[in-house]
């Protein structure tokens, strides 16, 4: 059994298919509808109707109201809901398009305990239940080889309350308002392949308010809420949540069982889940358990600040299963729910995402079940109203009754394969998707009108949804008009001085598709001992288009009044290609540039440092030419950057030394990178140079959408490899470099888990021959020797230039993010919510030798910032320590 969903996708053949059998079917279809109550007359929300003996399964809406179209003719029906009866229905289906209304009422299930016999040495029954469930959890896991079935998904998301200003400084835009901000509807056929291939074709796509929007919903998304897992990934927190039934959840939970009831033939045990510590990743609700098969009949589960979620207040998760249609005895999922609440920078509000599955096709990975170690008991004559006795074993002797599945990975391998080489002619193969190819979603599936998905959706609308796609689609057309835009970006437009100084100024002209950026004030009026003050207006001009692509053009007037240099330029681009993500850059003019292009001397930091501080750690040249680049990804997952430039580049000398506080024992230093390799000196005067780069990245098993308007990659279970050629080619044009670097490189991203995850990178390389070249064609290594850090992924105690390179190197960078496995487990530090990190960077050159970095500290420092401290070893001997403060979230 694989849980996935969250949000889907489908097939052009199945697409002309799917509009025939609508324009035929209420000539022959009835619709069954009404509502699911409980006791009380309260609805139930999200509650599971199932037609018996088919693969047609449909849910309730958030008041309860459920609707199913089917053919004429005599069915049984399903009712379930958690913690209820089943209920089952017979109903006559009148074709014609008539409606049979069917309101039910689900009672409480009778969980008792009293029939259950305990030995007074043993812990609460539900221990060895979830012992049992635990030592099966892999073949459930794995005993779906593969399988298909139609999706339906519905996310939801309203706010509660808007702040006016977030964080009492950025102004809220006149069109976010309290009630629903996105509703979507998406129907799509997806299918499974263990261990983990999921692919999906979206049949159909409705945006509340937005006709030709196509929504993100994808029933991938969800796989990581399987509680046959070990730990869970909700995509709401960095952490991974330990799933009630691991293999080591007894060390987090505690179970206590509160009954058992029988559902014909199957006896359900409710077992009530809580936390061991309060703060531990974990869930806490109740866990449904078939007695004899030990699996999940369903699950409702909670999470809330205390597990540490991250991007919400607190998460609810329901899931139903049921046996798949077909003599095999597997289980699949019916329907999935996620509730979450959030609070954020003054929003509050609240959203769900809602799963249905059906019209399955499952491929089992065994042609028969092994035997249950412990038979379900046989119904005693009041077994409609009362679980039997049932006498339950110790853990201890449990564990000694671990089921016989040897073969278990490889029998799921070769299924797995089975159907893979025969997937083209196979009811279960969606069509010609592409290599890494996860989604498909093909144009038109925006395009189907109210009639359409009055038929096909499963879930009816509440009260509130009919309403919200009624108001925001009856004014789509005045909502997109000129004169309507215009309105809201007037009030966007308005100048404010927290824009003015902090996040920069945006104007925009919604209509058109255009927008303006000026950079905050940090950014245009900074300060350095080569040009004194520096005024360096620069604007963003940007120009999108309906398919996703854009151009943009900034120009810039940098001037410095210390040495009376005005150096224009601008930069542009232009994206030609969504789907293939081609794009051309130029940069043209004068520029001030770093010696080292990525340099974490940010000019505030170097502001800061050089006024306050009395250290002028840049060193700065000038720059004058041209650049040209393409970036284009030619095939999945490879990726080529190509550079050409001509540049003169002039040295610079220090004109200033004027600074706000004076250190008698600091002097400022010239604008001389000081480098072991060059120990005369690294002044080059004037230096021409005809450059070209080439960069090619590849990333095996790149995961992608296709949608109508664009590729969108998802990463990788693989690490990126990178290579770059860069050549200095002299006698043309008066150059006078003459060089080859050669690098190749590498770059990952592992979970572990619980244990948190880690990040690494790691490059190596050499200038070939005897280069001729000058010291900012040297290979850098973005030193730091301040307090505040720009990157924690590079070296933060290293110098800026003293070890750059035109000779061999290897770099290599390792961060690993515990997210809280350490710190959560200490009282007074937990509430803090920080996490701990560690890392290390190492550097090796003929003059560095060998230089290593070892640093610890804590991330989410006040939600965004990272404070951690490093020691230095050089050859082996201590060569320093530092504190670096950053952004950490």
């Amino acid at each position: 059994m694989i849980p996935l969903v969250m949000i889907p996708q489908m097939h052009r053949y199945f697409l002309i298919l799917l509009l025939l059998l609508h324009t035929v079917a209420p000539a022959a279809a009835g619709i069954v509808r009404g509502r699911i109550t409980d006791a009380k007359g309260e609805g139930l929300a999200f509650a599971n109707v199932a037609v018996r003996a088919s693969t047609t399964s449909t849910a309730s809406n958030e008041q309860g109201n459920y609707q199913l179209r089917l053919p004429a003719g005599r069915y049984e029906l399903v009712f379930q809901y958690v913690g209820f009866k089943p209920r089952l229905e017979t109903v006559r289906v009148a074709g014609g398009d008539t409606a049979t209304v069917l309101n039910i009422t689900l009672s409480p299930e009778n969980y008792q305990l009293r029939e259950v016999i305990v030995r007074s040495t043993d812990k609460d029954p539900a221990y060895t239940i979830v012992q049992q469930a635990m030592q099966w959890r892999r073949y459930h896991q794995r005993e779906v080889a593969a399988f298909k079935a139609r999706t339906y998904i519905k996310t939801l998301g309203r706010f509660t309350d808007v702040p006016g200003k977030i964080l009492g400084l950025v102004k809220v835009g006149p069109d976010i308002k309290p009630g629903i901000f996105y509703l979507s509807e998406t129907v799509s056929e997806m299918s499974f392949r263990q261990p983990n291939v999921v692919q999906e074709r979206m049949i159909s796509s409705r945006v509340s308010g937005d006709t030709k929007g196509i929504s993100f919903n994808r029933a991938s998304a969800g796989r990581g809420l399987n509680f046959y897992q070990n730990v869970l990934k909700s995509g709401f927190s960095e952490r991974g949540f330990v799933s009630p039934i691991a293999a080591n959840a007894p060390l987090f939970y505690r179970y206590e069982l509160e009954g058992s009831t029988r559902q014909g033939a199957l006896l359900i045990h409710k077992i009530k889940v809580t936390p061991r510590r309060r703060t531990d990743p974990v869930f806490a609700g109740h866990i449904y358990i078939v007695d004899g098969t030990w699996r999940l009949h369903s699950v409702a589960l909670n999470l809330s600040k205390d597990a540490q979620l991250d991007y919400v207040d607190n998460l609810h998760i329901e899931q139903i299963f049921a046996p798949a249609p077909g003599p095999s005895d597997v289980w699949v999922m019916q329907s999935q729910k996620v509730t979450v609440g959030f609070t954020a920078f003054g929003f509050k509000g609240n959203g769900y995402i809602t799963a249905i599955l059906s019209n399955y096709k499952v491929t089992p990975t065994f042609p028969n079940r092994p035997a249950p170690t412990t038979p379900a008991p046989a119904p005693g004559p009041d077994a409609a109203d009362e679980a039997p006795a049932v006498t339950r074993e110790t853990v201890a002797q449990v564990k000694k009754q671990k089921p016989k599945v040897d073969g278990l990975n490889r029998t799921m391998r070769r299924q797995s394969r089975q159907v893979a080489t025969t997937r083209d002619t196979s009811s279960l193969a969606l069509g010609q998707l592409k290599r890494g190819e996860v989604m498909l979603v093909e144009k038109g599936v925006n395009e189907r009108d109210t009639s359409y998905w009055t038929s096909i959706r499963p879930v009816p609308l509440t009260e509130e949804e009919q309403k919200d796609y009624q108001v925001k689609d009856s004014t789509e057309v005045i909502r997109n008009s000129r004169p309507y835009q215009d309105s809201l970006d007037r009030k966007r437009n308005e100048l404010s001085p927290s824009k003015f100084l902090l996040t920069g100024y945006v104007y925009s002209n919604t209509f058109r598709k255009r927008q303006w950026y000026v950079a905050p004030v940090f950014n245009i009026v900074n300060y350095n001992t080569v040009e004194g003050l520096v005024i360096n207006p620069q604007a963003t001009y940007t120009q999108r288009t309906d398919d996703r692509r854009a151009w943009s053009v900034t120009p810039s007037l940098r001037y410095g009044f210390s040495n009376e240099l005005l150096s224009p330029s601008v930069a542009a681009s232009w994206q030609l290609d969504a789907v293939k993500l081609a794009r051309i850059s130029v940069v043209a003019g004068r520029t001030i540039e770093n010696f080292d292009p990525s340099s974490q001397l940010t000019p505030f930091i170097n502001t800061y440092y050089t006024l306050l501080q009395n250290r002028n750690y840049a060193k700065l040249y000038r720059r004058d030419g041209l650049q040209l680049g393409y970036q284009w990804e030619p095939l999945n997952g490879l990726t080529v950057q190509t550079t050409a430039s001509y540049f003169t580049r002039h040295e610079l000398q220090n004109t200033t030394f004027k600074l706000l506080t004076d250190h008698e024992d600091r002097t400022f230093t010239p604008n001389e990178p000081v480098n072991a390799e060059r120990p005369d000196g690294t002044r080059f005067g004037r230096s021409q140079a005809l450059t070209t780069e080439i960069t090619a990245s590849f990333r095996p098993g790149q995961r992608y959408i296709t949608r109508p308007d664009g590729k969108f990659n998802l990463g990788s279970k693989y690490p990126t490899f990178s290579l770059t050629w860069r050549q200095g080619i002299g006698g043309i044009l008066g150059s006078d470099v003459r060089y080859t670097l050669l690098e190749a490189g590498v770059r990952h991203s592992v979970s572990l888990g619980l244990l948190g995850t880690s990040n690494y990178r790691a490059a190596a390389g050499f200038f070939p021959g005897s280069p001729r070249l000058a010291f900012m064609d040297f290979r850098h290594f973005s030193g730091n020797r301040t307090y505040l850090t720009e990157d924690f992924a590079k070296f933060q105690l290293l110098d800026y230039y003293r070890f750059s390179t035109a000779d061999k190197f290897l770099e290599a960078h390792y961060n690993h993010h515990f997210n809280g496995f350490l710190l959560n487990k200490i009282p007074l530090l937990r509430r803090l919510h920080w996490q701990e990190v560690a890392s290390l960077n190492y550097l090796t050159t003929p003059t560095a030798n060998h230089y290593l970095e070892l640093g610890v500290g804590v991330e989410h420092v006040f939600k965004i910032l990272r404070a951690d401290f490093y020691t230095s070893l050089q050859s082996g001997q201590r060569d320093g320590t530092g504190v670096r403060i950053g952004i950490g979230f």
